[in-house]
């Protein structure tokens, strides 16, 4: 009986905080999933764009690696269909993060809002850098290291579709990686932080930067920990010159 009353409160204070921004829970509803379906269209637009462009996509995914195969009748077409959902996504991901801010920013204070106009396109810029940074310096990197433990009786025979999985599992972690800058700022702004903090934290930092590399690397090697490790620790040591010699913090 408690939980009935409990419940029915929170579906009243729900109720109170919609009419509050002018719009009832129904129309919050409605306009959420009004949202949803942009967002739905925006992908699957992107992805039917990107897969006339597959076999151009999946020759410059590939390039690092040369010359792969696909093991089953149907894993090229269904390797073409990953890459253009992948890059469907990518393409739509502008309107995917305006569409949320959208839905969200009638509930955000004038301040909140301004914020929100910056932090939303910098922080699609810094994922599409931490991918970029990815597929030009640390994939090949890594394809390299991987591809040195070939001899004259060991030969790679690589698969299009695993060789696909592998990619995608090296470029996201580092677009999110990207972030961390502006996740600091944003706490710092909010004083929630101190560079002088940041500082005394640069130990914790360097072992976490070591075990995130051990959490989201494709492999469980030294060599794929360090090369995400190491691109946290120079972004943690520009967000400390940043929070303390612009943001004076």
């Amino acid at each position: 009986m408690a939980d009935i009353i409990n419940t029915d409160k929170d579906n009243d204070q729900l109720e109170d905080a919609a009419i509050d921004n002018g719009m009832s829970l129904v129309e919050h509803l409605q306009e959420l999933r009004r949202r949803l379906i942009i967002i739905i269209i925006a992908v699957a637009a992107g992805s039917l764009i990107s897969y006339f462009y597959a076999a151009e996509l999946v020759h410059y995914i590939t390039a690092p690696a040369g010359k792969l195969y696909y093991m089953s009748p149907a894993e090229a077409f269904f390797t073409y269909i990953r890459v253009s959902v992948f890059a469907g996504f990518l393409l739509a991901l502008p309107i995917v993060l305006y569409q949320i801010w959208a839905f969200v920013v009638p509930a955000l204070t004038k301040k909140e809002h301004l914020a929100s106009i910056i932090l939303v396109p910098s922080s699609v810029l810094l994922f599409f850098i931490g991918l970029a940074f990815s597929y030009a310096l640390v994939l090949p990197a890594g394809i390299k290291f991987f591809m040195g433990f070939a001899t004259e009786d060991l030969q790679p025979l690589l698969s299009l579709g695993e060789y696909l999985s592998f990619v995608i599992s090296f470029l996201l972690p580092f677009g999110f990686i990207f972030e961390l800058p502006l996740f600091i700022i944003v706490m710092a702004k909010f004083g929630l932080i101190s560079s002088s903090f940041l500082t005394d934290k640069r130990k914790h930092v360097l072992v976490l930067s070591f075990v995130i590399g051990a959490v989201i690397s494709p492999t469980p090697d030294v060599f794929s920990q360090t090369m995400v490790a190491v691109p946290v620790i120079v972004l943690y040591e520009l967000s400390i010159l940043i929070v303390k010699y612009i943001l004076k913090k």
